[in-house]
């Protein structure tokens, strides 16, 4: 009889489970002995277990393993910035939850390609994200792209999550693949053409073979960890609802806000800089955006300077460039 079944035959899942749970949950944690199977279970309760239906105690310990992560993320991510309003230890954050992110690639004949991210930047405002290589299928198979978080299901913050053990899956947004509009295209050099899909995903594909050359998404810090991390496969992540300021007044609109801009690309940072006691029109307001005028063309001493020429960086496992503004 095989290893694993002989296992099985011994200990059902159930057993297996709550030996999983009692270690990383036990009150007395650091007396548990878990170096055998056969001791935990003599010490569990067998009444107990047999009167919890199946998959009792693997649903019980995801969802108490998620609500600890969530309490641990919360503390970490109280310190704000006070210019960007955002966290300051959002490094941390990521290194607490194991999190990465994945594309999950839905071909029109139902089978699913998973790619995880070959490039991970923190910037003062946002991550940036990029998957390339040579293993894409063809974009003519292909339906869907979903946008993910991915997180460890066995956390142990003291040591280094496993590649290989399983992950909850947090769904960010999700997008067509169907032939994109030329209005998407927002720049081209002899080798790609870049189109934008929204919410924040740059599509890179080859100008000779219309295929896929890469994937990059740029993140907002505000609330990332949550919406990477608190979602699921199918639902993205409830963001809680905005609270105005006290004293707004919604008949004129906004007032007292402030902006910050963080322009980079290929790791150089263009323009960083905050704009504060911003206002404006109701009119202005609308699906959840606000539009704040911050820099005039016909006033020059509104006018930033940039750092070299702006320019979208690129980059795949072969080759690499710059297409620049004019």
């Amino acid at each position: 009889m095989p290893h694993r079944q002989f296992t099985r035959f011994l200990f059902p899942p159930s057993f297996i489970w709550i030996r999983i749970y009692s270690t990383a949950f036990s009150p007395k944690r650091s007396n548990w002995k878990v170096n055998s199977v056969a001791k935990t279970a003599v010490s569990v309760n067998l009444l107990s277990v047999e009167h919890k239906e199946a998959g009792y105690w693997k649903k019980e310990y995801i969802t108490k393993q998620i609500a600890s992560v969530k309490a641990a993320l919360a503390q970490v991510l109280k310190p704000v910035n006070p210019y960007t309003g955002l966290p300051v230890r959002t490094k941390e954050a990521l290194r607490i939850s194991g999190l990465g992110w994945v594309i999950i690639l839905k071909g029109k004949s139902g089978r699913d390609y998973v790619m995880e991210h070959v490039e991970l930047s923190v910037n003062h405002s946002s991550v940036t994200i990029v998957w390339y290589g040579g293993n894409w299928p063809r974009l003519a198979t292909l339906s869907t792209l979903y946008l993910c978080g991915m997180t460890p299901v066995f956390m142990d913050r003291s040591k280094t999550p496993t590649k290989n053990g399983p992950r909850w899956h947090s769904l960010i947004a999700k997008y067509s693949l169907s032939p994109f509009p030329e209005s998407t295209m927002i720049g081209c050099d002899r080798l790609i053409r870049i189109f934008h899909l929204n919410p924040g995903l740059l599509v890179g594909l080859w100008q000779r073979e219309e295929e896929l050359a890469f994937v990059a998404a740029n993140l907002h810090l505000h609330h990332l960890v949550e919406r990477s991390s608190l979602g699921s496969a199918a639902l993205p992540y409830e963001l809680p609802p905005h609270t105005p300021r006290l004293d707004d007044t919604p008949e004129y609109g906004l007032h007292g806000y402030q902006l910050h801009v963080d322009m980079h690309s290929g790791g150089i940072f263009c323009l960083c800089s905050t704009f504060r006691n911003l206002f404006t029109k109701k009119g202005c307001i609308e699906n959840g955006y606000a539009k704040l005028v911050v820099i005039h063309s016909k006033n020059n001493t509104d006018h930033l300077p940039l750092v070299g020429k702006v320019g979208l960086s690129w980059r795949t496992d072969i080759f690499d460039g710059c297409i620049k503004g004019e």
